[in-house]
C-alpha cells in the first residue's frame, strides 16, 4: 500500500521525535491481509533508520508489536492501524520509545501502581470516532505498566472473530478473555473500572472555589475560561470531557472553521482550558447538589465539593425509545453511532429509528454498507430537511416507513427483529434485521436534579434567565441542558459564556 504524501510528510515530522530505536515485530502469512499489513510496517520503516522490523510468533495472524529495540513491549496492532486509529499508530511509536504520554502525573502513578496482569483487547472499526480514545488510552497503559498489555484489533480484518464473540458494537474491550466494557471512555474512566474509584479523601484538600462549573462540554469548557478569564478560582467537574460533541463525525458550522470533527474540536477546547489555572476534575460523577451557605456538590464517592458559584453545563444524551428489548440488546444490535457501528452491519438489514436530519443522516451512511435500510418515523410525515428526503427517496436500499410506532426488538443473544405498529391501522408488522440504531433526538443530562429544587420543563430542561441564572441564587445553568430554544454547539459556548459572566456579576454584588 502507499500512505497520500500528505500523510508521509506528517509522519516524518513526527519520526524525527523518536527517541530510541525500534523494533515493529510481525507475524504475517501468505494472505491478502497479511500483505497489506507488511506493505504498511515496510512503509514506515523505509522512513526512519530508528525502525526495523522482524519476524514473530503472536495470537493473531497479521498483527505486530511495537517494541524499543532490545526489549519487550505490550503495546500490538492485530490488522492495519489507519483511518481514525492511525493517530493511535503515530502516539504508540512515540510512547514505546520514551516519549512521555501527556496526562498527569496523578494519573500515571495510578497506573504503575497495578500489580496485576492485565491483558487488553480492543475491537475497532475504523471510521469509529470513539475507539482511538479507548485505544490510546490503553496503550499508554501498557507503556507504563509491564504488567499490561493491549492489542488493536481491527475488526474488518477479523470478521470471524467479531462475530463468534457477539460483537455488535465498536469499541469493545476484553480484559483477561472476558468481556470489560464498550463504548467511548477516557483514560481516568478507564482507571476507575481497573483499580476502582479515587476515595473522597482525594478531594479533601480542594477549598472552596467561587465557581464550579459540572460538565465538560463545549457550555463548560466556555464558562470555566471565562470564569477563569475573570480571575476566579475555578474548577471544572466532568464525568466525560467533551460532552455530546465527540459524538459528532462532521462540523461544518462553526464560525471561521471550514470543518472539523467532534474529538479534533473538543482536544482543542481542552487544551485552551488547561492554558487557564483551572481545576479540571475528570471521571467523577456529581449525584446532588445544594445551596446552604455555599453551593455544595456531592460525588457518587461521597466527596463534597463545595463553591460560592456553580454552572450546572450537563449537556444531554441519547433519547431512549423505552421499549422492550432496547435495554436487553443494546451493543448487541441496537446502537446510537451508526459511523462507529455502522461497518458491523456489512451486508445485513437494519433500521433506524427517527425521521429528523440525524435519522437519515444515519440511513444514508448505512445505506453505502447494509443490505437494506428501513427508516421508522412516528410521524405521518418525515421532519428531516428536504434536501435529505430527496436523497433517500432516491437511494434503492431504504424503505422509509411513516407514521409507525416501534413495538418491540427481539432476538436471542443479539437483535433478530423489530415489531412495530401502524398508527392509522393499529396493524402490527414485523421486519426481519440484526441492527437497530436509534436517532430520536437528545434528553438532558438533569434526572439528578430531580430534588435539588432547581426548576425544570417538563421535558427536564433547566429554565435559566438571560444572565443564564437559574431560580436558586449563586446557581447558573448553561448549554443543552437548559430551555435554550435552539441546541448547537457555537450557542452552547455562548451560553456557557454568558452563565460565567453572570456568575462574576453575582459574585461581585456579594
Amino acid at each position: 500500500m502507499a500512505l497520500s504524501p500528505d500523510i508521509k510528510e506528517q509522519l516524518a515530522q513526527y519520526l524525527n521525535l523518536l527517541e530510541s530505536d525500534l523494533v515493529l515485530q510481525a507475524y504475517l502469512g501468505s494472505d491478502d491481509s497479511s500483505q497489506k499489513v507488511k506493505d504498511f510496517i515496510e512503509e514506515i520503516a523505509a522512513m526512519s533508520d530508528r525502525i526495523t522490523i522482524e519476524e514473530t510468533t503472536l495470537t493473531r495472524q497479521p498483527s505486530f508489536k511495537i517494541t524499543q529495540k532490545g526489549q519487550d513491549s505490550g503495546v500490538i496492532f492485530a490488522g492495519l492501524p489507519l483511518g481514525h486509529e492511525f493517530a493511535s499508530f503515530i502516539l504508540a511509536l512515540l510512547q514505546v520509545s520514551g516519549r512521555a504520554p501527556k496526562i498527569e502525573q496523578d494519573i500515571i502513578d495510578r497506573i504503575r501502581a497495578i500489580d496485576r496482569p492485565l491483558s487488553f483487547e480492543t475491537y475497532v472499526s475504523l471510521t469509529c470516532h470513539n475507539c482511538p480514545d479507548v485505544v490510546q488510552a490503553l496503550n499508554i497503559m501498557a507503556v507504563l505498566n509491564k504488567n499490561i498489555s493491549h492489542t488493536m484489533v481491527e475488526g474488518g480484518m477479523f470478521q470471524e472473530e467479531v462475530k463468534a464473540k457477539g460483537i455488535m458494537s465498536v469499541p469493545t474491550v476484553f480484559l483477561n478473555g472476558e468481556e470489560f466494557t464498550s463504548g467511548r471512555a477516557t483514560i481516568e474512566q478507564l482507571l476507575e473500572q481497573i483499580a476502582g474509584p479515587l476515595s473522597k479523601e482525594a478531594f479533601a484538600d480542594k477549598g472552596v472555589y467561587d465557581v464550579l462549573v459540572i460538565g465538560g462540554g463545549p457550555a463548560g469548557n466556555s464558562a470555566a475560561i471565562y470564569a477563569a478569564r475573570k480571575g476566579l478560582n475555578t474548577g471544572l467537574l466532568a464525568e466525560t470531557f467533551g460532552g455530546q460533541v465527540m459524538e459528532t463525525v462532521g462540523i461544518e458550522n462553526m464560525i471561521g472553521t471550514l470543518y472539523t470533527e467532534g474529538p479534533k474540536l473538543m482536544a482543542q477546547v481542552e487544551e485552551h482550558t488547561k492554558s487557564y489555572d483551572v481545576d479540571i476534575i475528570k471521571a467523577q460523577l456529581a449525584t446532588s447538589i445544594e445551596k446552604k451557605d455555599l453551593v455544595e456538590v456531592t460525588l457518587a464517592n461521597g466527596a463534597v465539593l463545595k463553591a460560592k458559584t456553580a454552572i450546572l453545563a450537563l449537556g444531554a444524551k441519547w433519547r431512549s425509545i423505552n421499549v422492550l428489548g432496547e435495554d436487553d440488546f443494546k451493543n448487541k444490535g441496537v446502537t446510537y453511532c451508526p459511523h462507529c457501528d455502522g461497518p458491523l452491519f456489512e451486508g445485513k438489514n437494519v433500521a433506524v429509528i427517527g425521521g429528523g436530519n440525524s435519522g437519515l443522516e444515519a440511513a444514508l451512511d448505512l445505506a453505502g454498507l447494509a443490505k437494506h435500510v428501513y427508516v421508522l418515523e412516528f410521524l405521518p410525515e418525515l421532519k428531516a430537511d428536504k434536501v435529505l428526503q430527496d436523497r433517500a427517496a432516491k437511494t434503492d436500499n431504504m424503505t422509509i416507513l411513516k407514521n409507525v410506532a416501534t413495538k418491540d426488538i427481539v432476538g436471542d443473544d443479539h437483535v433478530t427483529g423489530l415489531n412495530y405498529i401502524e398508527r392509522d391501522s393499529n396493524q402490527e408488522k414485523h421486519l426481519d434485521l440484526e441492527g437497530v440504531f436509534v436517532q430520536i433526538g437528545l434528553v438532558p443530562n438533569t434526572a439528578w436534579l430531580k430534588d435539588s429544587g432547581i426548576n425544570l420543563t417538563d421535558r427536564g430542561e433547566i429554565i435559566v434567565d438571560k444572565y443564564g441564572s437559574t431560580n436558586i441564587p449563586g446557581i447558573f445553568a448553561a448549554g443543552d441542558c437548559t430551555d435554550s430554544a435552539y441546541k448547537q454547539i457555537i450557542i452552547s459556548m455562548g451560553s456557557g459564556a454568558t452563565a460565567a459572566i453572570g456568575a462574576f456579576d453575582y459574585l461581585i454584588r456579594q
